[in-house]
């Protein structure tokens, strides 16, 4: 995406409508090809796991980039893979449950997918090597544009796990997004062409 101009926290909910609006307009086919890409990067994760450890994910919606096929691709790899579970009340930290197939999710809060099963601490985070995270957008500096809520602003503080921001090819953006103290920042970008880059 091109540069952007001195933004203000009150230009996010332009640009955020802006930015969905692109999604919504995105063929099927670069949609399908943006799954397919996202899920190989999941063999070329950028630490090093091994078989039994922890990585957090989220199930897509509404166009973010992803899909099951890059969940499965990390259980493939032997992975223990957490998935989002959004909590009733006001917005607070993230519960989680472990992803076993896309038969498992059952549809929660606001009709997202949320797996079956056990509902873990918030804290179960601290177990993850590897936090996905959709957003909106990111800037090279790893600060997400989100959905607005502050879901995962929340459930990221003092995380020890590498923060991973997803977003589509033209979502990241060379100008610096407003950002307050609560925000977490990421430490590395994914997307589906350009795969894994570390922020900065």
């Amino acid at each position: 995406m091109k540069g952007l101009p001195e933004m203000t926290t009150s230009d996010k909910n332009a640009l955020r409508t802006e930015l969905l609006a692109a999604r919504d307009a995105m063929s099927p086919f670069v949609l399908s090809q943006a799954i397919g890409d996202l899920a190989e990067w999941m063999y070329n994760l950028p630490i090093e796991v091994a078989a039994g450890d922890t990585v957090a994910a989220y199930v897509p919606t509404r166009r973010e980039p992803g899909g099951t096929a890059m969940l499965d691709a990390l259980v493939d790899r032997g992975l223990r893979v957490l998935l989002p579970i959004v909590p009733e009340g006001d917005p607070q930290r993230l519960q989680w449950g472990v992803y076993r197939d896309e038969q498992t999710l059952t549809e929660g809060r606001w009709n997202l997918l949320e797996p079956q099963g056990l509902r873990l601490d918030p804290d179960t985070l601290v177990e993850a090597k590897l936090i996905l995270v959709p957003a909106v957008a990111v800037d090279r500096r790893g600060v997400r544009l989100g959905r607005g809520a502050g879901y995962y602003d929340r459930t990221l503080v003092g995380m020890p796990g590498q923060i991973v921001v997803v977003v589509h090819d033209t979502e990241v953006v060379d100008g610096e997004l407003p950002e307050d103290r609560y925000d977490v920042r990421g430490q590395w970008i994914l997307t589906p062409s350009g795969g894994f880059r570390p922020v900065g």
